[in-house]
């Protein structure tokens, strides 16, 4: 299990390559859900996303044999972008593997920062591309699967611990479960009666269908939300949410879309469904715990093109 000094080894190891996103309270969000709310605002990291914290804190990691033999990733968009980037900073050749059906963004920003990039017809086929080049040499930078990478992104919650007021509840978007395990391994330290919400989208229920199962299990992938969609989780984030995290909940597509548009309109935010999924959660929380709720957001990216959000929203009739 990832503890605080994990964490804090990993806030050492990545200050200077990322940035301390703001913590702020959101007037707009507390009138739209009735209740409190602050916002912790990782669409504003470097690449656009968490991910950025994790791909860094790995590739700081490598041998320079590992570095020479160049690094791999697997993603639906943001954790390709974030190490194609962070790559290209430390002077490393990248690969990204990426699904057809990932924003047409991510795409773009992968090649533009300088990696290679390689197409696949699912995500379940980018997963199985990406262990075949492993076995041929390259160096894999997992997006969830990683001690090192998880304590990164529980730098996450390290700041939203330190800068944020009371809160009761936070909430966490789950693809691979990376992000959740570390911002719950922080949260548990530091503020230990907070309790701690994961969201996912129908059609990429990797960790909920773990819990059911007790343990890991390959899941299909339909969601249009390519940033959640991972085939399984594994069991090192499997073993950190059955033990710190309260819940997960599922929303449709739709919900997540219409999320999207709520940041935007109340909150000024513009953000992917993976954070968009957030909202009507907020809302199920704030319901079920009642009086005395004060709710947390991570806001995790903002990856998503104006033609996206709205070719979706257009799709599902919520123009």
């Amino acid at each position: 299990m990832i503890g605080p000094k994990d964490i804090e080894a990993a806030a050492g190891r990545i200050a200077g390559h990322v940035v301390r996103t703001p913590t702020t309270d959101s007037p707009g969000l507390s009138e739209l859900l009735g209740v409190p709310v602050t916002a912790k605002l990782e669409l504003l990291q470097r690449t656009g996303s968490f991910k950025a914290r994790g791909a860094v804190a790995k590739l700081l990691s490598l041998s320079e044999a590992e570095r020479a033999a160049g690094v791999v990733a697997v993603s639906g968009g943001n954790h390709g972008i974030a190490l194609a980037v962070m790559a290209a900073a430390l002077d490393v050749k990248a690969t990204v593997v990426m699904p057809r059906t990932a924003p047409a963004r991510s795409l773009a920003a992968a090649e533009r920062a300088g990696a290679s990039l390689r197409l696949t017809d699912g995500m379940d086929s980018a997963f199985e591309l990406v262990t075949r080049l492993r076995d041929e040499g390259l160096t894999l930078v997992h997006p969830f699967d990683d001690p090192l990478v998880i304590a990164a992104q529980g730098t996450v919650g390290l700041e939203f611990a330190a800068d944020a007021g009371e809160l009761t509840d936070v909430l966490v978007s789950v693809g691979g479960g990376g992000l959740i395990a570390g911002v719950a391994a922080a949260l548990r330290e530091r503020r230990p009666g907070v309790r701690v919400w994961g969201v996912e989208t129908e059609g990429a229920e990797a960790m909920s269908a773990a819990l059911k199962a007790g343990g890991p299990v390959p899941v299909p992938v339909s969601s249009l939300v390519t940033t959640l969609s991972a085939p399984s989780v594994s069991r090192l984030t499997y073993d950190h949410v059955s033990a710190l995290v309260e819940e997960v909940l599922v929303v449709p597509d739709r919900e997540a879309v219409r999320g999207c548009l709520d940041l935007a309109e109340h909150a000024k935010l513009w953000a992917e469904p993976a954070a968009g999924c957030l909202l009507p959660a907020a809302r199920e929380v704030a319901a079920r715990v009642g009086d005395g709720v004060r709710l947390g957001l991570v806001v995790c990216g903002g990856n998503a093109s104006p033609g996206d959000v709205l070719g979706w929203a257009d799709g599902f009739g919520l123009g």
